[in-house]
């Protein structure tokens, strides 16, 4: 069983996965379509809005932390190797980074830095705007799952 400060790192990717799966899981399931529904102008105006207040500490920290923690939780388990659970870090460490953190960067990210170029009443918004919402909520969909799968792989390592 895994214990000590192995134990700790490991209920906190529980808890740092698992908060950022259900984040993306609101905009994936209600968020998007809101704003979607919106006339292009104000649908850019608010995802605007709502991606520079996610730049703040508070999100900022459950998800960069969760990054870290989950590097850290895959280099100790290659390093460390224990009897019980190595599978389901590796899972999960790899789930996270891969699935959720590296979405974030090479697609997300550069969608809402287009976004940010543009003016929301302009034409070009309009054009874009149909597209923006369906490829970040395509990757949202891939970040969703891979973090809620990795905060499910850190529980099947505590409970083996």
């Amino acid at each position: 069983m895994i214990d000590g400060p192995y134990y700790v790192l490991t209920v906190l990717g529980v808890l740092g996965t698992g908060l950022v799966a259900g984040v993306f899981c609101a905009f994936s399931t209600f968020v998007m379509r809101g704003l979607a529904a919106l006339p292009p102008a104000r649908g850019v105006a608010a995802m605007r809005a709502v991606n520079e207040a996610a730049v703040r500490p508070a999100f900022m920290l459950v998800f960069l932390g969760s990054a870290v923690l989950c590097a850290v939780l895959t280099v100790v388990t290659f390093v460390l190797w224990p009897d019980e659970g190595a599978a389901e870090l590796l899972v999960g460490g790899v789930l996270f980074l891969l699935g959720s953190f590296g979405p974030t960067v090479l697609a997300n990210v550069p969608r809402n830095e287009t976004l940010a170029r543009l003016e929301p009443g302009s034409p070009e918004a309009a054009a874009y705007w149909p597209a923006y919402v369906r490829g970040w909520t395509l990757w949202n969909h891939v970040r969703t799952l891979a973090s809620a799968g990795a905060a499910l792989a850190y529980v099947l390592a505590l409970a083996g």
